[in-house]
């Protein structure tokens, strides 16, 4: 933790108005969940519960992980000025409604004192007129309408890089809202791909829904029709030494049941918070059915 106090900080949920005091020891990493308002229903960008299975995951994977989740788009009240977390998650809404565009000075301070950073599935979305030189900075990339789109598909992953995140991840394939054609850095400086698929092509051609912007251009078009591969989940290592982790699935609840993906996101945010990584990956248990219902912000709805 990034801060002069030392104590021990137990898996807490907060909501707005609580404050968090960060007093681990010197060799506990501190996480924070930024957990997005309710939003699309039923099992889907449950940004709660997912915050708070993956914090379980990580308070129990035995690294040395304190992270605490904070709900319902609200933002941490530290109390002690000079502490900093080690790292953040955020798994929220985004473009107009992302939650960093009311914190940008302090996401900047921790972001220039080396603090990691996360974003989960619609959390790589900004407005680049807004927010969007900031989020090159801060995670190396991030979904741009008019350049990135953002269909359903069904991605397979057999090839990784040789890098911490992908540590003990095995060929996996999942059906997801997995976005693709990112803006990032140029020349990818400080960026490694960690996941790479290449997307079907029905899902630039067949796309029906009314979101403009999001469902085609020409540039991904070309590409796609060319065979080149799309990332869809990628590290950044900013030049102060900080870590950053982009991560574009996410929109099924359930998908955190599945083993190498659940894995590759905790690898990768235990990763930020400059933890090592074991050769076989952060360790944890299979979510159960019952565990998935967990802390949902809808109700399951009632089968007929």
């Amino acid at each position: 933790m990034k801060a002069s106090s030392t104590a021990i900080l137990c898996f807490i949920v907060l909501s707005s108005g609580c404050g968090l005091h960060l007093e681990s020891s010197d060799d506990t990493k501190e996480v924070i969940f930024l957990a997005g308002k309710k939003s699309h229903g039923y099992g889907a960008h449950e940004h709660r519960a997912g915050s708070m299975l993956l914090a379980k995951c990580l308070n129990e994977s035995g690294l040395g992980v304190n992270a605490t989740v904070v709900t319902e788009g609200a933002w941490p009240e530290i109390v002690d000025e000079d502490a900093m977390p080690d790292a953040i998650v955020m798994y929220c809404d985004g473009y107009k409604n992302h939650m960093a565009k009311a914190h940008q000075a302090t996401i900047q301070d921790w972001v220039d004192q080396g603090v990691g950073v996360s974003c989960l599935h619609f959390a790589v979305e900004v407005e680049p007129e807004v927010m969007g030189e900031q989020f090159l900075e801060w995670l190396g990339g991030y979904f741009a309408v008019g350049w990135s789109v953002n269909p359903h598909w069904t991605a397979e992953f057999s090839v990784f890089p040789d890098h911490p995140i992908a540590n003990g991840v095995k060929p996996f394939s999942i059906l997801d809202e997995w976005y693709y054609h990112m803006r990032f850095q140029p020349e990818m400086k400080g960026v490694t791909p960690i996941l790479s698929a290449l997307p079907p092509l029905e899902t630039l051609t067949e796309r029906k829904d009314n979101n403009p912007g999001r469902v085609s251009n020409p540039t991904v078009l070309a590409e796609v029709k060319a065979g080149k591969e799309q990332v869809v989940a990628w590290a950044y290592e900013r030049e102060n030494g900080g870590r950053s982790f982009g991560f574009t699935g996410g929109h099924f609840h359930k998908n955190w049941q599945q083993d190498d993906f659940r894995k590759t996101v905790l690898n990768a945010i235990a990763w930020t918070a400059h933890l090592d990584i074991p050769e076989k990956g952060v360790p944890s248990s299979t979510p159960t059915d019952a565990d998935l219902e967990l802390n949902q912000d809808y109700p399951k709805p009632k089968q007929k």
